[in-house]
Protein backbone atom coordinates (compact mmCIF):
# COMPACT_ATOMS: atom_id res chain seq x y z
CA UNK A 1 0.00 0.00 0.00
CA UNK A 2 1.36 3.44 -0.93
CA UNK A 3 1.34 6.17 1.69
CA UNK A 4 1.53 9.71 0.37
CA UNK A 5 2.99 12.63 2.24
CA UNK A 6 -0.25 14.57 1.89
CA UNK A 7 -2.32 11.77 3.39
CA UNK A 8 -0.10 11.67 6.47
CA UNK A 9 -0.18 15.39 7.17
CA UNK A 10 -3.22 16.83 8.95
CA UNK A 11 -5.80 18.29 6.63
CA UNK A 12 -5.95 22.05 6.26
CA UNK A 13 -9.23 23.63 7.32
CA UNK A 14 -11.36 25.14 4.57
CA UNK A 15 -10.60 28.79 3.76
CA UNK A 16 -12.61 31.39 5.63
CA UNK A 17 -15.67 32.87 3.94
CA UNK A 18 -14.60 35.93 2.00
CA UNK A 19 -10.92 34.97 1.87
CA UNK A 20 -9.13 36.70 -1.01
CA UNK A 21 -8.83 34.73 -4.23
CA UNK A 22 -5.66 32.71 -4.27
CA UNK A 23 -5.14 33.08 -0.52
CA UNK A 24 -4.96 29.41 0.44
CA UNK A 25 -3.86 28.15 -2.97
CA UNK A 26 -0.88 30.49 -2.98
CA UNK A 27 0.22 28.93 0.33
CA UNK A 28 0.63 25.44 -1.13
CA UNK A 29 4.41 25.36 -0.55
CA UNK A 30 4.15 26.92 2.90
CA UNK A 31 3.93 25.04 6.22
CA UNK A 32 0.59 23.29 6.59
CA UNK A 33 -0.28 25.63 9.45
CA UNK A 34 0.04 28.76 7.26
CA UNK A 35 -3.17 30.80 7.20
CA UNK A 36 -4.12 34.05 5.43
CA UNK A 37 -4.96 36.69 8.04
CA UNK A 38 -6.58 40.14 7.93
CA UNK A 39 -4.59 42.96 6.32
CA UNK A 40 -2.91 40.42 4.00
CA UNK A 41 -0.85 39.00 6.86
CA UNK A 42 0.01 35.29 7.08
CA UNK A 43 0.32 33.27 10.27
CA UNK A 44 2.52 30.18 10.70
CA UNK A 45 2.03 27.94 13.70
CA UNK A 46 -0.51 30.47 14.92
CA UNK A 47 2.10 33.26 14.88
CA UNK A 48 1.61 36.36 12.76
CA UNK A 49 4.61 36.88 10.46
CA UNK A 50 4.09 40.64 10.52
CA UNK A 51 4.16 40.63 14.30
CA UNK A 52 7.22 38.37 14.28
CA UNK A 53 9.00 40.83 11.99
CA UNK A 54 8.10 43.72 14.29
CA UNK A 55 9.11 41.86 17.42
CA UNK A 56 12.32 40.17 16.28
CA UNK A 57 13.38 42.45 13.43
CA UNK A 58 14.22 41.43 9.88
CA UNK A 59 15.47 39.33 8.30
CA UNK A 60 13.97 36.64 10.51
CA UNK A 61 13.44 32.93 9.96
CA UNK A 62 10.24 31.43 11.39
CA UNK A 63 10.28 27.65 11.82
CA UNK A 64 7.06 25.70 12.35
CA UNK A 65 7.86 23.16 15.07
CA UNK A 66 4.81 20.98 14.43
CA UNK A 67 5.60 20.80 10.70
CA UNK A 68 9.05 19.47 11.54
CA UNK A 69 7.62 16.90 13.92
CA UNK A 70 4.90 15.80 11.48
CA UNK A 71 7.46 15.28 8.72
CA UNK A 72 9.57 13.15 11.05
CA UNK A 73 6.49 11.03 11.69
CA UNK A 74 5.83 10.67 7.97
CA UNK A 75 9.15 8.89 7.57
CA UNK A 76 8.65 6.76 10.67
CA UNK A 77 5.24 5.68 9.35
CA UNK A 78 6.40 5.03 5.79
CA UNK A 79 9.54 3.14 6.90
CA UNK A 80 8.58 1.50 10.21
CA UNK A 81 11.42 -1.04 10.10
CA UNK A 82 14.18 1.36 9.01
CA UNK A 83 16.49 3.79 10.77
CA UNK A 84 15.57 7.37 9.85
CA UNK A 85 18.56 9.66 10.39
CA UNK A 86 18.04 13.41 10.06
CA UNK A 87 20.72 15.10 7.92
CA UNK A 88 21.90 17.89 10.21
CA UNK A 89 23.62 19.77 7.38
CA UNK A 90 20.19 20.97 6.23
CA UNK A 91 19.77 22.93 9.47
CA UNK A 92 20.93 22.26 12.99
CA UNK A 93 20.40 23.95 16.31
CA UNK A 94 19.83 22.55 19.79
CA UNK A 95 16.06 22.67 19.47
CA UNK A 96 16.15 20.91 16.10
CA UNK A 97 18.29 18.12 17.54
CA UNK A 98 15.86 17.83 20.46
CA UNK A 99 12.80 17.66 18.19
CA UNK A 100 14.13 14.90 15.93
CA UNK A 101 15.34 12.91 18.93
CA UNK A 102 11.89 13.11 20.53
CA UNK A 103 10.36 11.91 17.25
CA UNK A 104 12.60 8.83 17.24
CA UNK A 105 15.09 9.81 14.54
CA UNK A 106 18.85 9.49 14.52
CA UNK A 107 21.24 12.19 13.35
CA UNK A 108 23.74 12.49 10.49
CA UNK A 109 26.60 14.92 11.16
CA UNK A 110 29.56 16.04 9.03
CA UNK A 111 31.93 17.66 11.53
CA UNK A 112 33.11 17.71 15.11
CA UNK A 113 31.12 20.93 15.53
CA UNK A 114 27.80 19.42 14.51
CA UNK A 115 28.57 16.33 16.58
CA UNK A 116 29.47 18.28 19.72
CA UNK A 117 26.37 20.46 19.49
CA UNK A 118 24.14 17.39 19.21
CA UNK A 119 25.77 15.45 22.05
CA UNK A 120 25.86 18.40 24.44
CA UNK A 121 22.13 18.81 23.73
CA UNK A 122 21.63 15.26 24.99
CA UNK A 123 21.41 13.42 21.67
CA UNK A 124 22.45 9.75 22.11
CA UNK A 125 25.81 9.38 20.30
CA UNK A 126 25.07 5.77 19.36
CA UNK A 127 22.25 7.09 17.13
CA UNK A 128 24.60 9.44 15.25
CA UNK A 129 26.23 8.78 11.87
CA UNK A 130 29.43 10.67 11.00
CA UNK A 131 29.89 11.68 7.36
CA UNK A 132 32.41 13.68 5.34
CA UNK A 133 34.58 13.22 2.27
CA UNK A 134 37.58 14.75 4.09
CA UNK A 135 37.17 14.24 7.82
CA UNK A 136 39.81 16.03 9.83
CA UNK A 137 41.79 14.29 12.56
CA UNK A 138 39.74 16.31 15.04
CA UNK A 139 36.50 15.08 13.46
CA UNK A 140 37.59 11.45 13.82
CA UNK A 141 38.99 11.83 17.34
CA UNK A 142 35.79 13.55 18.48
CA UNK A 143 33.65 10.84 16.90
CA UNK A 144 35.59 8.13 18.71
CA UNK A 145 35.71 10.00 22.01
CA UNK A 146 31.97 10.67 22.04
CA UNK A 147 31.07 7.19 20.79
CA UNK A 148 29.21 7.78 17.53
CA UNK A 149 27.25 4.82 16.25
CA UNK A 150 28.65 4.64 12.73
CA UNK A 151 31.37 6.38 10.73
CA UNK A 152 30.94 6.39 6.95
CA UNK A 153 34.35 5.85 5.31
CA UNK A 154 34.77 7.98 2.22
CA UNK A 155 38.37 7.27 1.14
CA UNK A 156 41.00 4.56 1.53
CA UNK A 157 43.36 6.93 3.38
CA UNK A 158 40.69 7.37 6.04
CA UNK A 159 40.73 3.67 6.83
CA UNK A 160 44.31 3.61 8.13
CA UNK A 161 43.88 6.95 9.87
CA UNK A 162 40.78 5.80 11.72
CA UNK A 163 42.19 2.39 12.59
CA UNK A 164 45.34 3.98 14.03
CA UNK A 165 43.46 6.15 16.54
CA UNK A 166 40.75 3.69 17.59
CA UNK A 167 41.46 2.77 21.23
CA UNK A 168 42.77 -0.70 22.05
CA UNK A 169 40.10 -3.15 23.01
CA UNK A 170 37.38 -1.36 21.00
CA UNK A 171 35.90 -1.73 17.53
CA UNK A 172 34.38 1.21 15.69
CA UNK A 173 31.41 0.45 13.46
CA UNK A 174 31.94 1.78 9.93
CA UNK A 175 30.21 1.80 6.56
CA UNK A 176 31.72 2.33 3.11
CA UNK A 177 30.33 5.15 1.00
CA UNK A 178 29.83 3.71 -2.47
CA UNK A 179 29.43 5.54 -5.77
CA UNK A 180 26.76 3.53 -7.60
CA UNK A 181 27.18 5.38 -10.93
CA UNK A 182 23.72 6.98 -11.00
CA UNK A 183 23.09 10.58 -12.07
CA UNK A 184 20.27 12.17 -10.09
CA UNK A 185 19.59 15.56 -8.55
CA UNK A 186 18.21 19.00 -9.28
CA UNK A 187 21.54 20.56 -10.34
CA UNK A 188 24.97 19.31 -11.44
CA UNK A 189 26.50 20.69 -8.24
CA UNK A 190 24.33 18.46 -6.05
CA UNK A 191 24.64 15.17 -7.98
CA UNK A 192 26.76 12.87 -5.88
CA UNK A 193 26.10 9.41 -7.29
CA UNK A 194 28.31 9.70 -10.39
CA UNK A 195 31.99 9.00 -10.97
CA UNK A 196 33.04 12.61 -11.61
CA UNK A 197 32.64 14.16 -8.13
CA UNK A 198 34.43 14.09 -4.80
CA UNK A 199 32.28 11.75 -2.74
CA UNK A 200 32.56 8.03 -2.18
CA UNK A 201 34.33 5.05 -3.68
CA UNK A 202 33.47 3.67 -7.09
CA UNK A 203 32.05 0.25 -7.85
CA UNK A 204 33.16 0.56 -11.47
CA UNK A 205 36.89 0.99 -10.86
CA UNK A 206 36.99 -1.36 -7.87
CA UNK A 207 37.72 1.30 -5.24
CA UNK A 208 34.72 0.32 -3.13
CA UNK A 209 35.66 -3.35 -3.18
CA UNK A 210 39.26 -2.49 -2.26
CA UNK A 211 38.08 -0.40 0.69
CA UNK A 212 35.89 -3.26 1.92
CA UNK A 213 38.84 -5.65 1.85
CA UNK A 214 41.07 -3.21 3.76
CA UNK A 215 38.48 -2.60 6.45
CA UNK A 216 37.94 -6.32 6.96
CA UNK A 217 41.68 -6.61 7.67
CA UNK A 218 41.52 -4.01 10.45
CA UNK A 219 40.90 -5.55 13.89
CA UNK A 220 39.69 -2.23 15.35
CA UNK A 221 37.09 -1.57 12.64
CA UNK A 222 33.79 -3.39 12.23
CA UNK A 223 32.27 -3.15 8.76
CA UNK A 224 28.51 -3.15 9.27
CA UNK A 225 27.24 -2.10 5.85
CA UNK A 226 27.31 0.02 2.74
CA UNK A 227 26.21 3.60 2.17
CA UNK A 228 25.30 5.63 -0.92
CA UNK A 229 23.90 9.10 -1.49
CA UNK A 230 23.06 9.79 -5.12
CA UNK A 231 22.16 13.49 -5.04
CA UNK A 232 19.77 16.14 -3.77
CA UNK A 233 16.39 17.53 -4.86
CA UNK A 234 15.45 14.19 -6.44
CA UNK A 235 11.73 14.11 -7.20
CA UNK A 236 11.36 10.61 -8.69
CA UNK A 237 11.71 7.16 -7.16
CA UNK A 238 13.46 5.45 -10.09
CA UNK A 239 17.05 6.51 -9.22
CA UNK A 240 16.68 5.14 -5.69
CA UNK A 241 15.40 1.81 -7.00
CA UNK A 242 18.38 1.60 -9.36
CA UNK A 243 20.76 2.45 -6.50
CA UNK A 244 19.30 -0.27 -4.30
CA UNK A 245 19.69 -2.79 -7.12
CA UNK A 246 23.39 -1.97 -7.55
CA UNK A 247 24.06 -1.92 -3.83
CA UNK A 248 22.47 -5.35 -3.36
CA UNK A 249 24.69 -6.60 -6.17
CA UNK A 250 27.75 -5.34 -4.31
CA UNK A 251 26.53 -6.89 -1.05
CA UNK A 252 26.30 -10.23 -2.86
CA UNK A 253 29.84 -9.89 -4.29
CA UNK A 254 31.20 -9.09 -0.82
CA UNK A 255 29.49 -12.20 0.53
CA UNK A 256 30.93 -14.34 -2.27
CA UNK A 257 34.48 -12.91 -2.06
CA UNK A 258 34.88 -12.53 1.70
CA UNK A 259 32.26 -14.78 3.25
CA UNK A 260 30.79 -11.74 5.04
CA UNK A 261 27.10 -10.83 5.01
CA UNK A 262 26.73 -7.15 5.84
CA UNK A 263 23.63 -6.39 7.94
CA UNK A 264 23.00 -2.72 6.98
CA UNK A 265 22.32 -0.63 3.89
CA UNK A 266 22.10 3.18 3.97
CA UNK A 267 20.62 4.80 0.84
CA UNK A 268 21.07 8.41 1.95
CA UNK A 269 18.55 11.17 1.35
CA UNK A 270 18.20 13.95 -1.21
CA UNK A 271 14.38 13.90 -1.32
CA UNK A 272 12.96 16.85 -3.25
CA UNK A 273 10.57 19.46 -1.92
CA UNK A 274 8.57 22.06 -3.84
CA UNK A 275 9.86 25.63 -3.63
CA UNK A 276 7.12 27.14 -5.80
CA UNK A 277 3.48 26.16 -6.40
CA UNK A 278 3.22 23.44 -9.02
CA UNK A 279 6.69 22.00 -8.50
CA UNK A 280 7.14 18.30 -7.75
CA UNK A 281 8.25 16.81 -4.46
CA UNK A 282 9.23 13.24 -3.72
CA UNK A 283 6.36 11.07 -2.49
CA UNK A 284 7.78 9.33 0.57
CA UNK A 285 5.08 6.65 0.59
CA UNK A 286 5.77 5.66 -3.01
CA UNK A 287 9.50 5.67 -2.26
CA UNK A 288 8.97 3.34 0.69
CA UNK A 289 6.93 0.84 -1.31
CA UNK A 290 9.28 0.71 -4.29
CA UNK A 291 12.50 0.59 -2.25
CA UNK A 292 11.23 -2.15 0.06
CA UNK A 293 10.04 -4.20 -2.89
CA UNK A 294 13.33 -3.86 -4.77
CA UNK A 295 15.34 -4.66 -1.66
CA UNK A 296 13.28 -7.75 -0.88
CA UNK A 297 13.32 -9.01 -4.49
CA UNK A 298 17.02 -8.32 -4.99
CA UNK A 299 18.02 -10.04 -1.78
CA UNK A 300 15.83 -13.03 -2.60
CA UNK A 301 17.51 -13.39 -6.00
CA UNK A 302 20.96 -13.10 -4.45
CA UNK A 303 20.02 -15.36 -1.54
CA UNK A 304 20.87 -12.64 0.95
CA UNK A 305 19.03 -11.71 4.15
CA UNK A 306 17.37 -8.30 3.81
CA UNK A 307 19.67 -5.74 5.46
CA UNK A 308 18.47 -3.11 7.91
CA UNK A 309 17.70 0.01 5.89
CA UNK A 310 18.79 3.55 6.80
CA UNK A 311 17.59 6.79 5.18
CA UNK A 312 18.95 10.31 5.72
CA UNK A 313 16.30 12.94 4.92
CA UNK A 314 17.20 16.53 5.74
CA UNK A 315 15.63 19.07 3.39
CA UNK A 316 12.37 17.08 3.23
CA UNK A 317 11.96 17.39 7.01
CA UNK A 318 12.95 20.98 7.71
CA UNK A 319 12.75 22.77 4.34
CA UNK A 320 8.96 23.21 4.10
CA UNK A 321 8.77 24.18 7.78
CA UNK A 322 10.70 27.44 7.42
CA UNK A 323 9.68 30.91 6.21
CA UNK A 324 12.13 33.80 5.79
CA UNK A 325 10.78 37.34 6.25
CA UNK A 326 12.61 40.35 4.79
CA UNK A 327 11.92 44.08 4.70
CA UNK A 328 12.14 45.97 1.41
CA UNK A 329 14.85 48.65 1.44
CA UNK A 330 14.60 50.02 -2.08
CA UNK A 331 12.84 49.62 -5.43
CA UNK A 332 14.82 50.53 -8.52
CA UNK A 333 14.16 50.38 -12.25
CA UNK A 334 17.26 49.70 -14.35
CA UNK A 335 16.57 49.43 -18.06
CA UNK A 336 13.84 46.86 -18.46
CA UNK A 337 14.29 45.40 -14.99
CA UNK A 338 12.74 46.29 -11.65
CA UNK A 339 14.90 45.40 -8.66
CA UNK A 340 13.35 45.05 -5.22
CA UNK A 341 16.18 45.08 -2.67
CA UNK A 342 15.69 43.57 0.79
CA UNK A 343 17.66 43.60 4.03
CA UNK A 344 19.07 40.10 3.63
CA UNK A 345 20.52 38.18 0.73
CA UNK A 346 23.25 35.73 -0.09
CA UNK A 347 24.72 35.89 3.42
CA UNK A 348 21.62 34.16 4.80
CA UNK A 349 20.59 32.29 1.63
CA UNK A 350 23.37 31.50 -0.87
CA UNK A 351 21.36 28.87 -2.76
CA UNK A 352 20.11 31.07 -5.65
CA UNK A 353 23.68 32.24 -6.29
CA UNK A 354 25.03 28.68 -6.09
CA UNK A 355 22.34 26.71 -7.92
CA UNK A 356 19.96 29.21 -9.50
CA UNK A 357 17.17 28.11 -7.17
CA UNK A 358 13.85 29.89 -7.66
CA UNK A 359 11.48 30.93 -4.85
CA UNK A 360 7.98 32.38 -4.57
CA UNK A 361 8.11 35.45 -2.28
CA UNK A 362 4.84 36.99 -1.11
CA UNK A 363 3.99 40.51 0.01
CA UNK A 364 2.61 40.39 3.56
CA UNK A 365 1.34 42.93 6.06
CA UNK A 366 -0.80 45.07 3.75
CA UNK A 367 -3.38 44.54 1.05
CA UNK A 368 -2.68 45.78 -2.46
CA UNK A 369 -5.02 46.26 -5.39
CA UNK A 370 -2.13 47.06 -7.75
CA UNK A 371 -1.65 44.82 -10.77
CA UNK A 372 1.29 42.44 -10.40
CA UNK A 373 4.50 43.04 -12.29
CA UNK A 374 7.63 40.98 -12.75
CA UNK A 375 10.48 42.02 -10.48
CA UNK A 376 13.80 40.61 -9.32
CA UNK A 377 14.20 40.41 -5.56
CA UNK A 378 17.83 41.08 -4.69
CA UNK A 379 19.88 41.21 -1.54
CA UNK A 380 21.97 43.93 0.03
CA UNK A 381 25.41 42.44 -0.66
CA UNK A 382 28.18 43.62 -2.97
CA UNK A 383 27.67 40.95 -5.64
CA UNK A 384 25.70 41.22 -8.87
CA UNK A 385 24.71 37.60 -8.28
CA UNK A 386 23.09 38.38 -4.95
CA UNK A 387 19.60 37.49 -6.18
CA UNK A 388 16.96 35.89 -3.97
CA UNK A 389 14.15 35.51 -6.51
CA UNK A 390 14.42 36.27 -10.21
CA UNK A 391 11.47 37.41 -12.34
CA UNK A 392 8.70 36.93 -9.79
CA UNK A 393 5.29 38.61 -9.72
CA UNK A 394 4.72 41.11 -6.92
CA UNK A 395 2.14 43.92 -6.61
CA UNK A 396 3.13 46.89 -8.75
CA UNK A 397 3.10 49.24 -5.78
CA UNK A 398 5.68 47.35 -3.70
CA UNK A 399 7.76 49.94 -1.88
CA UNK A 400 10.41 50.40 0.84
CA UNK A 401 9.15 49.28 4.23
CA UNK A 402 7.06 46.42 2.83
CA UNK A 403 7.56 42.88 4.11
CA UNK A 404 8.28 39.94 1.82
CA UNK A 405 7.94 36.35 3.05
CA UNK A 406 9.76 33.49 1.34
CA UNK A 407 8.45 29.96 2.01
CA UNK A 408 10.34 26.65 1.88
CA UNK A 409 13.23 28.37 3.63
CA UNK A 410 14.05 25.89 6.38
CA UNK A 411 16.90 24.00 4.72
CA UNK A 412 20.33 25.10 3.47
CA UNK A 413 19.77 28.78 4.22
CA UNK A 414 21.21 29.50 7.64
CA UNK A 415 23.24 26.29 7.65
CA UNK A 416 25.15 27.72 4.66
CA UNK A 417 25.08 31.34 5.83
CA UNK A 418 28.22 33.46 5.82
CA UNK A 419 29.61 36.60 7.39
CA UNK A 420 29.82 38.45 4.09
CA UNK A 421 29.85 42.26 4.52
CA UNK A 422 29.61 41.64 8.30
CA UNK A 423 25.84 41.89 8.11
CA UNK A 424 25.19 39.29 10.80
CA UNK A 425 23.10 36.16 10.46
CA UNK A 426 19.35 36.37 11.19
CA UNK A 427 17.63 34.78 14.18
CA UNK A 428 15.58 31.60 14.05
CA UNK A 429 12.20 31.76 15.77
CA UNK A 430 10.09 28.70 16.51
CA UNK A 431 6.32 28.98 16.05
CA UNK A 432 3.95 26.56 17.73
CA UNK A 433 0.39 26.94 19.05
CA UNK A 434 0.51 30.69 18.68
CA UNK A 435 3.71 31.09 20.68
CA UNK A 436 6.96 32.40 19.17
CA UNK A 437 10.30 31.81 20.88
CA UNK A 438 13.86 32.44 19.78
CA UNK A 439 15.91 29.32 19.03
CA UNK A 440 18.98 31.05 17.62
CA UNK A 441 19.47 34.76 18.34
CA UNK A 442 20.53 37.33 15.79
CA UNK A 443 24.29 37.57 15.27
CA UNK A 444 25.46 40.97 16.47
CA UNK A 445 28.36 43.21 15.52
CA UNK A 446 29.82 42.40 18.92
CA UNK A 447 29.70 38.65 18.10
CA UNK A 448 31.67 39.23 14.93
CA UNK A 449 34.10 41.69 16.51
CA UNK A 450 35.12 39.25 19.25
CA UNK A 451 36.78 36.98 16.69
CA UNK A 452 38.98 39.80 15.40
CA UNK A 453 41.72 39.72 18.03
CA UNK A 454 44.72 41.45 16.42
CA UNK A 455 45.95 44.53 14.64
Amino acid sequence: MSISVTSLLPASPPPDEGEPAGGAAALSVWPRSARPEPDADVSVGGVSLTEAADRFGTPVYVLDEQEVRERCRIYRTAFPDADIVYAAKAFLCRAMAHWVQEEGLGLDVCSAGELALAVTTGFPPEKIVMHGNAKSPEDLRTALRLGVGRIVVDSTSEIARLAAITPEGTRQKVMVRVVPGIAAGGHTKIRTGTEDQKFGLSITDGSAQHAVARILDQPHLELVGLHCHIGSQIATVKPYVAAVRRMVGLLARIRDQHGVTLPQLNIGGGHAIAYRPGEDSLDVGVLAGRVRAELADGCARAQLPVPRLTLEPGRAIVGPAGVAVYRVLSVKRTGEHIFVAVDGGMSDNPRPALYGVRYAPRLIGRASAAAPRLVTVVGRHCEAGDILADEVALPGDVHPGDLLAVPAAGAYHLSMASGYNLVGRPPVVAASDGIARVLVRRESLDDMSRRDVGL
